[in-house]
């Protein structure tokens, strides 16, 4: 365990901060957590971590600052930014600050693994808690699709990168194959109503998922157009 990558997770909201500290102990890591910069520097004094998960709204000193700060001190450390404000030009600034990754609240905390595991594996500080293959993961014409580390395995073994909504998406289709669903089943079984502002980007996330799998998308042979209805997943998908 002393070898797992440790995780600084900084937020203002105690109810997050446990509930992400209980998730990622639960998939291998280490973590501490710090309610404002000033624990948060408390912590660096005393502690080696391998990423900090980093509230952009704070008491005090925000995690623009905080980050702006870290980056000024040649530390390398990899910062994925968390913010409710969600605005694109707060996205911009921060990644101008030195932060690594960021994402939107709310989030699935899955969406947040997923993150933090692609900026481990860049940076090489620390290995990575393996994700074993089990009843967790579905296959379907030569794909494998590893539900705990949100991955997507080509036919030949390599990762396929996928948006979290593009794997939200193929989830929902690969776990109700064959059965036709309508875009509105599909946004409720993906991220909920609310997460998109028209049905409509389904058909956009759909179109880039047929780029990703499919031999000829113009020919999608996995997952197929019933017009006015929805989509289907057209082909068999197990368990190993």
């Amino acid at each position: 365990m002393e070898t797992a990558p440790h995780i600084l997770v900084v937020d203002d909201d105690r109810e997050i901060r446990d509930l992400l500290a209980r998730f990622l102990r639960k998939h291998g890591y280490r973590v501490d957590s710090a309610a404002d910069g000033r624990e948060m520097w408390r912590l660096l004094e005393t502690g080696r971590f391998d990423l900090i998960v980093l509230d952009l709204m704070l008491p005090g000193e925000d995690g623009l600052s905080l980050c702006r700060r870290l980056r000024s001190q040649n530390s390398a450390m990899p910062v994925i930014m968390l913010t409710a404000i969600g605005e694109e030009m707060d996205r911009i600034i921060g990644l101008e600050m030195g932060a690594d990754d960021y994402l939107a609240k709310p989030f699935n905390p899955r969406e947040l693994l997923a993150r933090m595991r692609a900026v481990l594996r860049r940076s090489g500080a620390a290995p990575i808690p393996s994700e074993a293959a089990g009843e967790d993961d579905l296959t379907f014409a030569g794909w494998r699709l590893r539900l705990a580390a949100r991955e997507l395995l080509s036919p030949d073994g390599s990762l396929v990168d996928l948006t979290g909504g593009e794997f939200e998406l193929l989830c929902a289709l690969a776990n109700r194959p064959n059965r036709l669903l309508s875009r509105e089943q599909l946004l409720d079984q993906t991220r909920g109503r609310d997460a998109v502002p028209f049905d409509r980007a389904i058909d956009v996330q759909i179109s880039r998922l047929r780029g990703k799998i499919e031999v000829d998308p113009k020919n999608p042979a996995i997952i197929k157009t019933v017009r006015g209805a929805g989509y289907i997943f057209a082909v068999e998908v197990r368990r190993p």
